[in-house]
C-alpha cells in the first residue's frame, strides 16, 4: 500500500535517472559525439525541481525530524548547499561552451547527488518513518507539495512520470488519488496519461479505478 514517503522515493529515483542521462550526454559530447546539447540543457529544469524539493525538505521534513531526532538534519542541509555549488559549476561550464569542463562538472554533480540521495534513503527517511507520526508525515508532504509554483505543476508531472518506473508511477497515482479533490485528480490523471503514452494501459491494470 502506498505511503506518503513513497512520494519522496519516487522523486529521488527521478533525480537519479535524469542526472544519469545528463551526465552520459555530457561525457558523450566531451568525446566528440554530436547532437547531445538538448539533453545536457535539461539540467536547468532538473535543478529547478531539485531546488523545490530540497527547500520543501528544509521547511517541512527537517523540522518534523528535528523534533524527534535532534542534530540529524544539519548535515543534509550542508549537502543541499553543496548541490547548489555543483549546479553553479555545471551552469558556468555550459555557458562558456567548454565540453570537457561540462563533463567534469556533470560527473561531480552526479557523484554528490547519488551519495546524498542514498544517505537520505538509508538514514534520514528511515528515521522519519520510525519516529515521525503518520499525520506529521502527511502534513510535511502537504507543505512540500506547495513549494513548486502551481503553474509549473504540469511540467513537474510530465518530468516525473517519464523518468520513474511502474511501481513509483502506481504509488504516486494512488497517493494523489487519495489526497486530491476529484476534479483536480482528473486533471492530474490526464497529465499522467499524456506523459506515459502506451504505458497508461499498465497503470490502469494496476489501478482499475482509473477507468
Amino acid at each position: 500500500m502506498a505511503e506518503p514517503l513513497d512520494v519522496i522515493m519516487a522523486f529521488h529515483n527521478a533525480f537519479r535517472r535524469d542526472m544519469s542521462r545528463i551526465d552520459t550526454a555530457a561525457l558523450g559530447t566531451a568525446r566528440g559525439k554530436p547532437g547531445l546539447a538538448p539533453v545536457i540543457e535539461k539540467f536547468r529544469f532538473f535543478n529547478e525541481v531539485l531546488v523545490w524539493h530540497a527547500h520543501g525538505e528544509e521547511i517541512a521534513i527537517f523540522p518534523a525530524l528535528d523534533a524527534v531526532a535532534p542534530l540529524v538534519t544539519e548535515a543534509y542541509e550542508r549537502d543541499h548547499q553543496g548541490l547548489d555549488e555543483a549546479f553553479d559549476a555545471l551552469d558556468s561550464a555550459v555557458l562558456v561552451g567548454d565540453a570537457l569542463e561540462t563533463a567534469r562538472a556533470s560527473a561531480a554533480f552526479k557523484f554528490h547527488l547519488d551519495i546524498h540521495l542514498a544517505k537520505e534513503d538509508a538514514h534520514l527517511y528511515r528515521l522519519v518513518r520510525e519516529r515521525v507520526s503518520m499525520p506529521e508525515q502527511q502534513k510535511a508532504l502537504g507543505i512540500m507539495a506547495g513549494i513548486a509554483p502551481q503553474e509549473r505543476f504540469p511540467e513537474v508531472v510530465t518530468w516525473l512520470f517519464t523518468l520513474i518506473g511502474p511501481d513509483d508511477r502506481e504509488n504516486m497515482t494512488r497517493i494523489w488519488q487519495m489526497m486530491l479533490p476529484p476534479p483536480l485528480f482528473e486533471q492530474v490523471k490526464q497529465l499522467i496519461q499524456k506523459a506515459i503514452g502506451s504505458d497508461w494501459a499498465e497503470l490502469k491494470r494496476r489501478i482499475p479505478a482509473l477507468e
